[in-house]
């Protein structure tokens, strides 16, 4: 309580010049020690002076970054921050940027596979809610993960620069899908990886196994799964490519709409941060998805529909678009590709008029049979 009182007295500026800490008095040049009553109001004023100062100094966060909470999701919460931080000089004091970790359906239900529990949105619709309720201030995704929806009331203003794009092929046993033994079972919860592996080794067995990289790989070393595949964008973002046995080029293995690619979203009206995050934004990527994405609305593509397609600026300058669609037992695969300029408008032009063109090939009894198998 004496130390208290003394912070106090040195708040308000009094002239201390001993204090008698064993019996809780405090001496001041020219004054006797206080009472009891005035001391007790001494202490309860310093109390309150602390309390206070205290709150004074509690750091409120300036940014708070919603995401998942897996390790790969909170790398990539961590680089956005990083990229904050670079670019904005009030945002590099500790506390000012706090990173929030929200728990989505596809976190919850891991005993299913994507397509059995809701189809899109299962990793962004708590994220979602979380930013529009205003709990957070911006929202980190892994750009595949997005529907080519968004909820009213948010925008998509940001895509950092992309990262590989390519698959990774692991296994403990092969060097390649076509090394391994007819009947060997390779781990994979997307069905587009599915579709393609089967097309191309339909002696392969593929079989559903959900959950973080850790986790896929913790059932391949158990040997439920003699491979699986995960895209060489998280690998390198978790530091673990020593865990990959080759990289699948684009012919063998199209990506996912928008794979490698992190969107950083915000409210429509919240400028100040539409601000902060648009500064850290990549044209090329941005630009790039939003043709994928095109594609991507023009198919209304499911989680039931293997879909790929990938878009990038090609050493001329220009827009390379290719894409596929396919049916989940890889007995059918449609493809397409486009070249032109590489300009937002055009490009999403492209991605449309490509998936329009798969749409057409594929013919209304295609979709028909994809939603039969709900």
């Amino acid at each position: 309580m004496a130390n208290l009182a003394l912070k106090q007295c040195i708040f308000l500026g009094s002239p201390i010049t001993n204090k008698n800490l064993s019996n809780g008095s405090i001496s001041v040049i020219g004054f006797p020690p206080p009472s009891s009553s005035s001391r007790k109001h001494l202490v309860l004023t310093a109390k309150a002076a602390v309390t206070v100062e205290q709150q004074t100094e509690k750091k409120v966060s300036l940014i708070k970054i919603g995401t998942r909470g897996s390790p790969l999701a909170l790398a990539q919460a961590y680089q956005t921050r990083e990229r904050l931080i670079a670019a904005h000089a009030d945002l590099a004091e500790e506390g000012a940027i706090e990173i929030i970790i929200i728990k989505t359906t596809g976190d919850k239900i891991l005993d299913q596979p994507l397509a059995d529990i809701g189809g899109k949105g299962l990793f962004t619709k708590e994220i979602d809610e979380a930013l529009l309720n205003g709990d957070i201030d911006i929202a980190v995704h892994s750009m595949k993960d997005v529907p080519t929806y968004l909820p009213d009331g948010t925008i998509l203003p940001c895509n950092l620069p992309r990262e590989d794009v390519r698959d990774a092929f692991i296994s403990l046993s092969a060097a390649s899908l076509g090394d391994l033994p007819a009947g060997s079972v390779v781990g994979s919860a997307s069905l587009r990886r599915q579709s393609q592996i089967l097309h191309k080794y339909p002696s392969l067995k593929v079989e559903n196994i959900r959950g973080n990289v850790q986790t896929r790989l913790k059932k391949l070393k158990e040997g439920k799964v003699k491979a699986t595949l995960l895209a060489l964008a998280g690998l390198k973002r978790l530091d673990m490519t020593e865990n990959v046995t080759a990289i699948l080029s684009i012919d063998d293995m199209l990506p996912a709409v928008a794979q490698g690619a992190i969107g950083i979203a915000c409210r429509t009206n919240d400028d100040k941060m539409a601000n902060y995050i648009a500064s850290l934004d990549h044209e090329d990527t941005r630009f790039a998805i939003t043709c994928e994405r095109a594609f991507l609305a023009t198919l209304d593509g499911s989680c039931r529909t293997p879909i790929a397609g990938y878009a990038h600026r090609d050493t001329d300058g220009s827009c390379v678009f290719r894409g596929l669609v396919a049916s989940p037992d890889g007995t059918q695969v449609l493809e397409t590709s486009r070249t032109g300029t590489f300009a937002l408008d055009d490009m999403i032009s492209m991605g449309k008029d490509a998936g329009e063109e798969l749409r057409s090939r594929a013919g209304p009894g295609f979709f028909d049979f994809l939603t039969a198998q709900k």
